[in-house]
Protein backbone atom coordinates (compact mmCIF):
# COMPACT_ATOMS: atom_id res chain seq x y z
CA UNK A 1 0.00 0.00 0.00
CA UNK A 2 2.92 2.34 0.65
CA UNK A 3 3.96 2.09 -3.00
CA UNK A 4 0.44 2.91 -4.25
CA UNK A 5 -0.25 5.88 -1.99
CA UNK A 6 1.92 8.39 -3.93
CA UNK A 7 0.36 7.29 -7.23
CA UNK A 8 -3.15 7.65 -5.81
CA UNK A 9 -2.34 11.13 -4.47
CA UNK A 10 -0.83 12.13 -7.84
CA UNK A 11 -3.85 10.79 -9.76
CA UNK A 12 -6.43 12.54 -7.57
CA UNK A 13 -4.60 15.86 -7.48
CA UNK A 14 -3.89 15.56 -11.21
CA UNK A 15 -7.62 15.23 -11.87
CA UNK A 16 -8.21 18.33 -9.74
CA UNK A 17 -5.51 20.21 -11.64
CA UNK A 18 -6.97 19.06 -14.95
CA UNK A 19 -10.44 20.25 -14.05
CA UNK A 20 -9.01 23.57 -12.87
CA UNK A 21 -7.02 24.10 -16.05
CA UNK A 22 -10.00 23.07 -18.16
CA UNK A 23 -12.20 25.60 -16.38
CA UNK A 24 -9.60 28.31 -16.95
CA UNK A 25 -9.36 27.51 -20.67
CA UNK A 26 -12.88 28.21 -21.85
CA UNK A 27 -11.94 28.27 -25.54
CA UNK A 28 -11.05 24.57 -25.55
CA UNK A 29 -14.12 22.44 -26.19
CA UNK A 30 -13.21 19.60 -23.84
CA UNK A 31 -15.56 17.28 -22.05
CA UNK A 32 -15.20 16.63 -18.35
CA UNK A 33 -13.97 13.10 -19.05
CA UNK A 34 -11.19 14.43 -21.28
CA UNK A 35 -10.15 16.92 -18.60
CA UNK A 36 -10.07 14.24 -15.91
CA UNK A 37 -8.18 11.67 -18.00
CA UNK A 38 -5.55 14.15 -19.16
CA UNK A 39 -5.30 15.47 -15.60
CA UNK A 40 -4.76 12.00 -14.12
CA UNK A 41 -2.12 11.09 -16.71
CA UNK A 42 -0.38 14.45 -16.30
CA UNK A 43 -0.62 14.26 -12.53
CA UNK A 44 1.07 10.89 -12.36
CA UNK A 45 3.72 11.99 -14.85
CA UNK A 46 4.33 15.30 -13.12
CA UNK A 47 4.48 13.66 -9.72
CA UNK A 48 6.98 11.09 -10.92
CA UNK A 49 9.16 13.75 -12.54
CA UNK A 50 9.10 15.84 -9.37
CA UNK A 51 9.89 12.77 -7.25
CA UNK A 52 12.88 11.91 -9.43
CA UNK A 53 14.16 15.48 -9.23
CA UNK A 54 13.73 15.53 -5.46
CA UNK A 55 15.45 12.17 -4.97
CA UNK A 56 18.75 14.05 -4.92
CA UNK A 57 19.41 14.95 -1.28
CA UNK A 58 20.96 18.27 -2.30
CA UNK A 59 17.70 19.37 -3.94
CA UNK A 60 15.14 17.80 -1.62
CA UNK A 61 13.44 20.22 0.70
CA UNK A 62 9.90 20.67 1.89
CA UNK A 63 8.40 19.08 -1.23
CA UNK A 64 9.03 15.49 -0.26
CA UNK A 65 6.41 12.91 0.64
CA UNK A 66 2.68 13.48 0.18
CA UNK A 67 3.04 17.25 -0.22
CA UNK A 68 5.44 16.81 -3.13
CA UNK A 69 3.14 14.22 -4.69
CA UNK A 70 0.19 16.61 -4.43
CA UNK A 71 2.07 19.59 -5.88
CA UNK A 72 3.50 17.50 -8.72
CA UNK A 73 0.06 16.07 -9.43
CA UNK A 74 -1.72 19.42 -9.59
CA UNK A 75 0.95 21.05 -11.74
CA UNK A 76 1.39 18.05 -14.04
CA UNK A 77 -2.36 17.59 -14.46
CA UNK A 78 -2.91 21.26 -15.19
CA UNK A 79 -0.07 21.49 -17.69
CA UNK A 80 -1.04 18.37 -19.64
CA UNK A 81 -4.71 19.41 -19.70
CA UNK A 82 -3.72 22.84 -21.04
CA UNK A 83 -1.63 21.18 -23.76
CA UNK A 84 -4.46 18.80 -24.70
CA UNK A 85 -6.90 21.72 -24.74
CA UNK A 86 -4.66 23.75 -27.03
CA UNK A 87 -4.23 20.82 -29.41
CA UNK A 88 -7.97 20.14 -29.47
CA UNK A 89 -8.74 23.82 -30.07
CA UNK A 90 -6.29 23.87 -32.97
CA UNK A 91 -7.79 20.72 -34.44
CA UNK A 92 -11.32 22.13 -34.19
CA UNK A 93 -10.35 25.25 -36.17
CA UNK A 94 -9.49 23.21 -39.25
Amino acid sequence: MEALLPIIIQAVTGAIGGLGAGAALKQAAMSTVTKVISGVVGGIGGGQILASILSDPNVAGALTGPLGDAVGGVVGGGVLTAIVGAVMATMNKR
